[in-house]
């Protein structure tokens, strides 16, 4: 663990965190819930101590919240067009790869990558 001192900050190096923060995108398949609170939480308590969190965190809220715009468009495509179901499809092959892969990268210290994302926190 690194320790450094930042605006009388101790900030520190933990990538298991990060994995944690990544895999508990998880949660929504376990509990039907979570998938989006509990990365939020850990982000918004850890993202000034960790190193990384801040760019990890960004990028699993960004990612839960376009799997969230693609179910709201997807589920009225169905009705309308019967293309939404191909829009479901792929978020809900996106929610089962992508944190894995990020979950490796954080563990590998690499930067998040989640495909398809829309960035709306930056």
């Amino acid at each position: 663990m690194e320790l450094v001192n930042k605006n009388s900050i101790a900030v520190r190096e933990d990538r298991n965190l990060l994995v944690i923060t990544h895999l508990s995108q998880y949660l929504d398949f376990v509990t039907g819930f979570g998938g989006l609170l509990v990365p939020l939480v850990i982000w918004l308590t850890t993202k000034d101590s960790v190193i990384g969190m801040d760019e990890h965190g960004k990028s699993v809220i960004n990612f839960q919240l376009t799997l969230i715009l693609y179910l709201v468009i997807g589920i009225p495509g169905i009705l309308l067009f019967g293309l939404g179901i191909l829009l479901l499809i792929f978020a809900g092959i996106l929610s089962i790869v992508m944190p894995a892969v990020n979950a490796i990268r954080a563990s590998n210290g690499e930067s998040p990558s989640y495909f398809g994302t829309f960035r709306f926190i930056s």
